[in-house]
Order: structure tokens, then sequence, then C-alpha cells
């Protein structure tokens, strides 16, 4: 996601989906360099993203429209005066850093111990010193212990927040996910949950997108499975059940026509990926 993020960044202004300065620096040096000659060589950013997009099917195009996506969600439900955002297994994400609209806003960033240092640690090569208004929790999510947590570095649950969940939910078990939207459904009515989930097919096979079989073969020879997924038709009541209420729910096809047009047609891969935007019911 870094080098992808990293990729998007460089190229032309007014055609790039967004800028993230930060992420080229969470890439090793190889990629760093192949991103800055992608910076002062189109022809190489043009070859290198069509050689990415060819071996790695749908995902360069899904993670950057899936980027702006979310960008977009933040930006809309903060125009409601939501004043904390809570992001879920944070790892690289930098919106904390890069997005001005948050520098008025409460955000804590939630994730695994070592994560968050490593982060830290490149975090602190950049900016000369780290955001006053970013908290930092230590957190796997896989136990239930996040709201006290949370509490204790300045969280209120009575004022409604923003929780960002993205590229996460399909690494935990079912029990976890379950504790994360049971926890976000106790904050205070009006608050919102942005996630991204995979369609429950691509795992178990049952329904034929194109690339996911390989796709799901290659996380688990890294050590890192997909064990989670929902199919989309039961995402609303699956929610419901759990105290939130879907808005939002669309799938890699739809998000990248949403920012690539009629481009979209031509990419392949990824339809199994989704972003979806819920908020919390009254009482």
């Amino acid at each position: 996601m870094a080098f992808f993020r990293a990729m998007e960044s460089v190229r032309p202004a007014k055609v790039r989906l967004f800028a993230d300065p930060f992420a080229v620096n969470f890439i090793g040096p190889q990629l760093k360099k192949a991103v800055s000659f992608c910076a002062k060589w189109p022809i190489c950013a043009s070859l290198l993203t069509w050689y990415v997009d060819r071996r790695l099917l749908g995902s360069r195009t899904s993670a950057v429209a899936r980027t702006r996506l979310i960008d977009d969600a933040l930006h809309d439900a903060l125009r409601e005066d939501i004043a904390q955002v809570v992001i879920l297994g944070a790892g690289f994400d930098c919106r904390a850093y890069r997005l001005a609209q948050l520098d008025r806003t409460t955000i804590f960033e939630v994730d695994h111990p070592a994560t968050r240092a490593a982060k830290i640690t490149c975090l602190r090569t950049v900016l000369q010193t780290l955001p006053d208004n970013v908290r930092y929790i230590e957190n796997d999510l896989n136990n239930r212990t996040l709201l006290n947590e949370l509490a204790q570095v300045g969280f209120r649950d009575s004022d409604r927040a923003i929780f960002l969940w993205e590229g996460v939910s399909h690494y935990l078990t079912a029990d976890a996910v379950d504790s994360v939207l049971r926890i976000v459904a106790s904050c205070c009515p009006g608050s919102r949950l942005i996630f991204t989930y995979i369609h429950a097919g691509a795992l178990d096979g049952s329904v034929d997108f194109e690339g996911a079989r390989r796709i799901v073969n290659d996380v688990a020879r890294l050590h890192e499975p997909w064990i989670f997924g929902l199919r989309p038709e039961r995402v609303r009541d699956f929610l419901r059940e759990r105290g939130l209420s879907l808005e939002t729910d669309l799938s890699a096809r739809e998000y990248r026509s949403k920012y690539f047009g009629n481009a979209a047609e031509r990419m392949k891969g990824y339809d199994f990926y989704h972003v979806a935007v819920a908020h919390v019911l009254n009482a």
C-alpha cells in the first residue's frame, strides 16, 4: 500500500487521486529508487504501473481508488462537526499528517506495538515533531480493552467519532470483528464507521473473482492469511445486528469507476474488495 500510494503521489497533480508525501518513507531502497525514477521520467511510471497491474491484477488501481474514496468519506463525515477520529489498525496510514482538514481533530491511531514503533521511527525522520492532536494506542484488536485504552488518552464516548478501519478485517477472527463492531456501536449515536471487507466468496471459492485464488494463496504463503469475509447481501443485516446502520457499500469495480471513469472498464481484478460506510444507531 505504501508503494502504491507513493507511486500515485508522483503522478502529475492534475491526474493523481491524492498526494501522500509520507508514503515513500515506508518502502525499501529499491522501491524508493523506482518511485524517484517515475517522478523524473513519466515513461518509467507508465512502464512500472503496466508491469504492476499485470503482475498484481487489480491491486494497485483498487488501492489508490479506495484511498481516495476513504479520504472523501472522511471529509464528508467531518462536515458534521465530528471532532474525534479513530484509525483502527493504522499501519502506515498517514491521513493524520497529510489531510489538512484533520488539523483541528483529535486523532487516535490504534495498532500493534511493533507496527506503531516502526511508524513513529519513520515519522520522526520526516517531521520535526509529532503533531499534538495525534494519540497512539497499542492494541492488536483481538482483545476487548480498546474502549478503556482510548478513554485513557482522551477519547470521549459521549461525543460522536469517526472510526476508520481499512485493510484489517480480513486478517481477524470472526470474534475479533464482532468485538470491534460492537465497540464502535457502543459509542455516541451518529458516530461513523468507514471500513473495508472482502467478499466471503473469494475466500471459500464459491464466487469466481478473477485473480482472487492466486492472491488468497499468496498471502497465505506470506503467513498473513485472509480469514474473514462477508457476503455483500448480508452486510446490512450483519451490521444492524451489532447496532450499526449501513449507508453505502461499494465494490472495487464501483469505486474505481467513480474515480477512473471509463478507464475503469479496462481494469480487472480485486472486484471482491469493498469499502462500506455505516453509522451508530440511536439507542
